[in-house]
């Protein structure tokens, strides 16, 4: 906007200058004008008074006539060496007529070099602007994206500046994104080596102790089998939870969004955790408003409910109780789960959502990623996931919010 009104003020400065040009040239032409006048009328006075006093016998009335005759013969003025077509009769209008010339050349250069001043002023701003943005590419080119270049004015170099203000941006948040995912990426495949390490090394010991006694007793025998099972389960979880979480890091899973109880997601949950419960008699108390709804992918947000059911179970008592709840108010939807276990440590709670972490209590088949997968996923519905513990339990809270 700066530029475009400097511009403007450009413009109409050179339409006064033009302005006052042509009123000057008038005024000059005029006085060109009078002066030719004068000088014509002093020499036929001059004349006509001669004519008078040396010719009485000549009438006004016959001087006036010669006057208003328009034409006349040049005969008589050659005869005195001038041309009426080229020649002034009057010596002083040929000096006049000079002047005036020179005057008004004077004028055209000096309106020309105004003009031309104004126009490579305001053109050798428009190539120092044209310069800042060729190094600004040539600095982009070098990676470089610690550039403010960002302009309030709207002509058109000040737009593609700040075009290429918003590519600077957005090439720097992906050079950023890129780092930050390389970062995680390398993260995430040390703590996925970590992860499987312990169970692949346990999976190998026992087949070695199986190999190595083929007379082994029978019952220690199924007690290797189920440990192996036991840890392949523990691996296929973690392999299957990963795929899962990549899939979110690469923003490939399209939700299926529609109207849903939040009754048949607690009811969808419970019956992916209803084997862990029975075989830890573990009883689950639900109640809630089976009015209560939500918009929200039903599979992906009872599967966040499942990892989160399934954590208190594997940290409940045996023969203990899981409450869960659910209700509907005007700004969000709401499910809590709560057991009745020896809670989370205070220094424990701020990590239990990151990825592979470990609590003090945490049971030796947890491999610290369902908190993760789940909070992930209820972030994706707009929600938000909260945890309070103490030595009587822990209770984890999720709200929808609507808007």
């Amino acid at each position: 906007m700066k530029n475009k009104i400097k511009l403007k003020k450009l413009v109409i400065i050179l339409i006064c200058i033009l302005s006052l040009f042509s009123l000057l040239s008038v005024f000059i032409n005029i006085y060109e004008f009078k002066l030719y006048n004068r000088n014509y009328n002093d020499k036929i006075s001059g004349i006509v008074s001669l004519v008078n006093e040396k010719y009485p016998d000549v009438s006004d009335k016959e001087i006036i006539e010669i006057l208003e005759k328009e034409k006349t013969d040049d005969a008589f003025l050659k005869k005195y060496g001038i041309d009426i077509e080229d020649d002034s009769a009057v010596l002083v209008n040929e000096k006049v007529y000079r002047t005036f010339i020179v005057i008004n050349v004077i004028s055209v250069i000096v309106l020309g070099t105004l003009m031309l001043s104004a126009f490579l002023f305001f053109n050798g701003k428009k190539d120092k602007e044209i310069a800042k943005i060729t190094g600004y590419i040539e600095e982009l080119n070098k990676k470089n994206y610690t550039l403010h270049i960002n302009d309030i004015s709207e002509d058109e170099l000040s737009i593609l500046k700040n075009e290429i203000y918003k590519t600077t941006v957005m090439l720097k948040e992906s050079a950023d994104n890129s780092l930050r995912d390389k970062k995680n990426l390398k993260k995430s495949l040390e703590d996925i080596s970590h992860q499987l390490k312990t169970p692949i090394t346990s999976i190998l010991v026992i087949l070695d102790n199986l190999i190595e006694e083929p007379d082994m007793d029978a019952e220690q025998r199924a007690d290797f089998i189920r440990d192996i099972k036991r840890e392949m389960s523990n691996i296929n979880f973690l392999i299957q939870s990963l795929l899962k979480l990549s899939k979110f890091d690469a923003n490939t899973i399209s939700f299926i969004k529609e109207e849903i109880y939040l009754k048949n997601i607690v009811d969808k949950a419970v019956k992916n955790v209803s084997a862990l419960c029975d075989l830890r008699n573990i009883k689950l108390n639900i109640n809630g408003n089976e009015k209560a709804k939500i918009t929200c992918d039903l599979r992906w947000q009872a599967e966040a409910l499942s990892n989160i059911i399934k954590n208190c179970t594997e940290h409940s008592k045996e023969g203990g109780s899981i409450d869960i709840y659910y209700e509907e108010s005007n700004v969000y939807s709401y499910i809590s789960v709560k057991d009745y276990g020896d809670g989370i440590s205070k220094e424990d709670i701020p990590h239990i959502f990151e990825r592979f972490y470990k609590g003090q209590n945490a049971s030796k088949d947890s491999v610290g990623i369902g908190l993760a997968l789940a909070k992930t996923i209820i972030e994706e519905e707009n929600g938000n996931i909260f945890v309070t513990s103490d030595e009587t339990g822990t209770l984890f809270e999720i709200k929808y919010f609507k808007i």
